[in-house]
Order: C-alpha cells, then sequence, then structure tokens
C-alpha cells in the first residue's frame, strides 16, 4: 500500500521563467491592484460588491429555502459515515449541524457493521478552534506502518492548501506531547520510521518553486528542532509541483521510500531512497507507483513504458528497484472505450477500478506465477464504482456505488473472492426521484469527435425546448466526471423540474491519457468546442434551449465557464463561474499558477502566448456584446487559484457596462467547504441565481 506524503498534490501549480513579454500588456491593465489578495483596499472592493449581489440573492424568497435543503441534507446524521480502515478500527471524519468544522472518530470493526455504531471522539475541530482562536479545516491525517498508531494530522487554517502538521496518537485519543509538530506550510511528510519523517516544506528563502511548492526534502528526527533537520533531496525552483517523499508497503513487510521530483504537473523523476542515499529510477515522467503486493510494486502510466501502453497499470518486482533498471509488466490495459480511474492494495490483491463508455466497472487482480489472475467483480450498470478504503491487513474493502438519481451506496467486498459487492449501507433518498430518467448521448464536436454526456430529466419532461437545464463539465487535468448522486442539487433543482447535464468533454480522463492530451496547451480548443456541441446537440433534441440553459464549473471548469460565455454568448441564458482562472496572460504570476504551465502553457512561449491570449476570458471580453448575466463567485482564502482572477474579470465588466454578479466568501480556500453552513450558502446563491435566469422572479 503507498502511503503519499501528507501534503496537496492536485491540481497545483509550478514555477516558470521571468514573465518579461507580459510586461506591455500588464502595464495596461488597469485591475493589477485587485492581485494585492489581502490588501484594504482590494477587501473594501469585495466588501461593496458582495453588499450588492448578497442584497440580490438573499432577497429572493427561494434562497431561504434553498438554503435550509442544502443545509439539511449536508448535515443529515443519517448520511454515511465513510469508512477508513486503520489497525483492527474503523475511522471516519464527520460534521453536522453540531460538529459543523468537524470531529475525528472511531468504533470497532464490529461496531461498524450495525445499525448505530458506538463512536469515541479522537478530535473535535470545532473545541481546537475555540481553544486556539483559529479555524480549523481537516485535510487529512497519514499514519505509521503497519502498527498504525502514530498519525500525522492536517490542518489548515481556513481551508488554504497551507497546513500545519501534529503528531497524534490514536491509543490515547490526543495529540503527542513534545511530538512533532510542523507549522503551516504547503508541505508533505512520510514517515520513515517511529521517530524520522522525511519532509518537504517551506525551509526558509529560496526553498520554495516560484509556484509556492516545497522542493527540498529533509530528515526530521523526533525532538530536534526544524532547523537541525538533514538535507537528503533537492530539486530545482523552476519546477512546477515540487518534490516529496512517499512510503510504499505491503502485507509482507516491504517497505520502501520513494521520493518525486515534480518538474511539471503531470510528471518527473523518482527515486527510491535509503540512508545510504537516493537511486533514480529508469520510468517515463508520468508513470508513478500506486502500492505494493507481495514485493511486485504497482505502477500507473500515462506514458507509454516498454511493453505497457499509455493508460495502463504496470508492475515491477521490488528486487528491481534496488537496480534502478526496471522491466515492465502490463497488469491491465484498458481498451480504447475504458479508462482506469483506481488503484488500491489489499493483503494479497490489487483492486481496480475503472470505467467503460464512462460506466463504472471493478476487477481485482491476484499474483498468479510471473503475472496476475483477473476477476471481475460485479457491480450494478450505469453506475461509477469508487474505491473508499483498503487494508494491508486483510483483502476486505469498502467501495462507494453511486448514480444520478439513485443514492449513494457503501458496500464490502473481498477482492479474494468473486462475489458481487455485499451492500452495508444506503443513503437515504434526498429527493423525490419518482419518473427521473437518466440518459446517454454523443454529440459531434468540430473535428468530427463524438462527445457523450448525461441527461438527467425530471418527472414528466417534456421534449419542447422549454426545460430550464443545467450543465456542466470539467475538461482538464485527465480528470474524469462520472455519475455521482445529485443529493441537494436534486432536491432544489431536479425534483422541481429541471434537467441536468454533464459532458464528457475532451481535456479529461474519460478515456484515458489520450482523452486528455487531446486538449493540453495549444490545442484546447477542442475542449470549448466540445462543450459547445453538447449544448447545440440539446437543443436539437429539444431538451431545452439557449434561453432555458445554464453553465457552471469551477477551478479549471471556471476557465471553461469563462471562454464559454465570451466565445459563444448566445449559447447561454446563465453562466456560474466558480473559483476560476480567467486571466490567461497573467495566470502564471498569480498565486499557484505557474505549476500549470503542462496543462495550459506558458506566455513565455511565443506559440503558446498567442493561444493564451486569444482564449483568455479576462482579455476577450468586448464592450457592447450581448453576454448573458454571469455569477462569478470565490474565496479570500484560496492560495491554489486565488481569488484575483474573478475579481478583475467582474472589475472589467463593471467597466465595460456589461451585467454580471460577484461573491467571494471569505473562508473555505479553493473547495468552499471550511464548515457545513459555507458549502449550504454557496449552493442556495447559485440555485437562486439559474432560477432567477431561467426560471423567472419567485412565485408568491
Amino acid at each position: 500500500m503507498l502511503r503519499p506524503a501528507t501534503a496537496f498534490c492536485l491540481a497545483a501549480l509550478a514555477a516558470g521563467p521571468a514573465l518579461a513579454q507580459t510586461t506591455a500588456m500588464t502595464d495596461n491593465d488597469p485591475y493589477i491592484w485587485l492581485e494585492d489578495k489581502d490588501g484594504a483596499k482590494p477587501l473594501a472592493w469585495v466588501e461593496r460588491e458582495n453588499a450588492r449581489t448578497l442584497d440580490r440573492l438573499e432577497r429572493d424568497p427561494r434562497y431561504r429555502t434553498y438554503y435550509d435543503e442544502a443545509f439539511a441534507i449536508a448535515s443529515a446524521k443519517d448520511r454515511i459515515p465513510m469508512p477508513e480502515q486503520v489497525d483492527d478500527r474503523t475511522l471516519n471524519f464527520w460534521r453536522d449541524a453540531d460538529h459543523p468544522l468537524g470531529i475525528w472518530r472511531w468504533t470497532s470493526e464490529a461496531d461498524y457493521a450495525v445499525a448505530a455504531p458506538r463512536w469515541t471522539t479522537l478530535l473535535d475541530l470545532d473545541a481546537l478552534s475555540k481553544a486556539e482562536g483559529k479555524k480549523w479545516v481537516w485535510k487529512g491525517a497519514t499514519c505509521l506502518q503497519p502498527e498504525e498508531r502514530l498519525c500525522l494530522v492536517q490542518l489548515s487554517e481556513g481551508g488554504e492548501d497551507a497546513v500545519e502538521l501534529r503528531e497524534f496518537d490514536l491509543s490515547t485519543g490526543r495529540f503527542v506531547e513534545g511530538g512533532f509538530r510542523l507549522p503551516t506550510s504547503k508541505q508533505g511528510a512520510t514517515w520513515v520510521d517511529k521517530d524520522t519523517l522525511l519532509v518537504s516544506r517551506d525551509w526558509g528563502q529560496g526553498t520554495m518553486t516560484a509556484s509556492s511548492y516545497p522542493f527540498v526534502v529533509k530528515l526530521v528526527k523526533r525532538g530536534e528542532p526544524l532547523d537541525r533537520a538533514t538535507e537528503v533531496f533537492r530539486g530545482e525552483p523552476g519546477d512546477q509541483l515540487g518534490t516529496y517523499a512517499g512510503t510504499m508497503t505491503d502485507a509482507a513487510g516491504n517497505r520502501v521510500v520513494v521520493i518525486e521530483r515534480r518538474d511539471t504537473f503531470f510528471g518527473g523523476e523518482k527515486y527510491v531512497w535509503t540512508p545510504a542515499g537516493t537511486r533514480k529510477l529508469d520510468v517515463p515522467a508520468r508513470t508513478f507507483p500506486s502500492g505494493m503486493v507481495d514485493g511486485r510494486v504497482i505502477f500507473e502510466t500515462s506514458d507509454p513504458w516498454g511493453d505497457v501502453p499509455a493508460g495502463a497499470i504496470a508492475w515491477v518486482p521490488l528486487a528491481e528497484l534496488e537496480t534502478g533498471k526496471l522491466t515492465p509488466r502490463v497488469l491491465f490495459a484498458p481498451d480504447a472505450r475504458q479508462s482506469v480511474q483506481g488503484v488500491a492494495t489489499t493483503k494479497d490483491r490489487v483492486l481496480v477500478t475503472y470505467i467503460d463508455n464512462v460506466r463504472g466497472r471493478l476487477a481485482s487482480f491476484a499474483a498468479d506465477g510471473d503475472g496476475w489472475r483477473r476477476t471481475a467483480l460485479p457491480v450494478p450498470e450505469n453506475m461509477s464504482v469508487g474505491i473508499v478504503s483498503t487494508t494491508e491487513r486483510s483483502d476486505n474493502a469498502f467501495i462507494a456505488i453511486n448514480g444520478f438519481a439513485t443514492p449513494t451506496m457503501l458496500a464490502t467486498v473481498d477482492a479474494a473472492s468473486p462475489a458481487a459487492p455485499v451492500t452495508v449501507r444506503t443513503l437515504p433518498a434526498r429527493f423525490d426521484a419518482t419518473g427521473v430518467k437518466v440518459e446517454q448521448f454523443e454529440a459531434v464536436s468540430s473535428d468530427g469527435t463524438k462527445v457523450p454526456y448525461f441527461v438527467v430529466l425530471p418527472k414528466g419532461a417534456r421534449l419542447d425546448g422549454t426545460m430550464p437545464t443545467l450543465m456542466t463539465a470539467y475538461g482538464g487535468f485527465e480528470l474524469a466526471r462520472l455519475p455521482t448522486y445529485l443529493g441537494a442539487t436534486g432536491k432544489i433543482w431536479t425534483e422541481r423540474g429541471g434537467a441536468y447535464v454533464l459532458a464528457n468533454i475532451r481535456g479529461g480522463g474519460e478515456f484515458g491519457p489520450k482523452w486528455h492530451d487531446a486538449g493540453r496547451k495549444t490545442k484546447r480548443q477542442v475542449i470549448y468546442d466540445d462543450f459547445a456541441a453538447v449544448a447545440r446537440d440539446l437543443f436539437a433534441r429539444r431538451i431545452t434551449s439557449a434561453k432555458k440553459l445554464g453553465i457552471y464549473g469551477g477551478s479549471n471548469g471556471g476557465l471553461l465557464m469563462g471562454v464559454e460565455l465570451t466565445q459563444h454568448p448566445e449559447l447561454w441564458q446563465a453562466v456560474t463561474i466558480q473559483v476560476p482562472l480567467l486571466d490567461m496572460m497573467r495566470y502564471e504570476k498569480i498565486a499557484a499558477g505557474a505549476s500549470w504551465v503542462d496543462e495550459y502553457g506558458s506566455v513565455s512561449v511565443p506559440e503558446e502566448r498567442a493561444f493564451l491570449a486569444k482564449i483568455s476570458p479576462y482579455r476577450n471580453l468586448k464592450r457592447g456584446v450581448a453576454y448573458p448575466e454571469p455569477y462569478i463567485w470565490t474565496t479570500t482564502k484560496d492560495d491554489r487559484v486565488g481569488p484575483q482572477h474573478a475579481r478583475k474579470f467582474a472589475a472589467r465588466m463593471k467597466e465595460y457596462g456589461l451585467p454580471y454578479l460577484f461573491y467571494e466568501d471569505t473562508a473555505g480556500g479553493h473547495s468552499g467547504d471550511a464548515d457545513i453552513a459555507q458549502g449550504a450558502r454557496l449552493q442556495a446563491l447559485q440555485m437562486v441565481y439559474f432560477a432567477q435566469r431561467l426560471i423567472g422572479p419567485a412565485t408568491k
């Protein structure tokens, strides 16, 4: 099993060269001052904009109803307590109305199997926050193997990616007095043994990339101050995602420490570390270890590797890591319409979730001579399947099964048996799905590529082009968007007669690395064409029309929304732009932006600069164009993308006399989930906006 460094590693950003070429353009940018994230003048501007937006959205009589519904669903005590198998316990992090910031708790494996387990609280974040005068947000924990008693708990103030690490003893239920405590930083740490960590963090001047990630790994000993830590590896200041260490273990007692130097977002160098030094592994850039079973090391690769195709799962004997020269063997190779989604190891098996034309599949692999024996594990059709928890103490695992209109099911699976998963908990229905219909269609994009998408039609849907419809997508970073239970969206939107659409556009991982690579850097116009093609296909099928179609997306999906607003204003009536990138000529200079050069390209490369200028929403807004009024929201605490893009975009719309709404929450980080109330508030504000734009004024 791979125990990665306790660090933020998804959607981080890397350092790039000095961007001298942007000088002329940025000198003429009147809203550079809004890039001062925490400055008094920008925050005063935010306060004025928030007051205007909230006055409209919160005054709508639907707001309180939507908020109450979203809050009730998010805080319901009959939610599934998702398990984590640690030692002989089942751990869970839980939020509800009584614990808005959450509690970390445990129960026995036997007690978890009953309907109402008896939980013992390990850590109460609300109480800790009150005692320390901070708003601590849970970011997870990594426990020392194989004892699984000592853990490094990650705490974020307000939801930022930067975290504080504290040592916690599961046997006493307390922080370890005098134990490891690493001050707030974007950082990662992995256990070498009970008295030793490998840590990458801000060690002082010259140890963080330009994209704000650590690239120096040091050995930290128990009881010693950080300034006495010993450097063991150093990346480069220009690396995009930094350098981190992680530990792989298996049930046979094997243990390997791997250091990953992420010089680009998607790839980098890998090294095996021992007290004697580091040894570089001869693997492709986009090939990464996933775990280990009985001395066989499992890798996922987005690059071809010997006889292993891109997008496959490979393995090598542990002994080959000692030489650094690896000969990869295929464990699983998906076909053209399949894509690996998750890989986890148990005591004796490798558990794999993959999608087949965006439908979930599950398989188990057992070592068999010089190869592996595959066993397909049956799961319901037209659902997504995700691995929730595994342990190297047994072959038992937990999986989650989701559908748009099917409440989440938690099931156990014996990875060593061909038996079907056994459902142990089912989420109570959060909306009335009677008569709801889920269909999958394909749209034809600008280059003839067929792009799949899902439509969730409400009860009594009439295909006459008048149905209020919400459509979303992501389209980047090889991340697949899969069917998940609609929950609050189903309650607020579907139950009231609205349709929902999920588009599986290029740039994502729905069909493996090739689907992603098709839209990277200067090729990403096809991503935006795919999304527009799905909209036109909806119109052709009479599911909805431009006057009834609203779209939304966040982060990279927020960039997607900005591009669709500026390139195709005629296709949408409502556009919600969440925590977005929008100024693509300066994104490398804002927050962690430089780490995404591998996805978007760089203004320092003439061809890429020209393309970024062509698609940048902030740079392509025009006076006098009939854009639909967008709702742009972000958070002050976002230290990943940053609120700067959203602020500047709204300010430019105001300058041009264009209609818009802007809201910036003061907490929650990039994900906007500091607590339950914040999530419910953001959901309600967005849904009121959509109701106003697609349905009309509230009726009394």
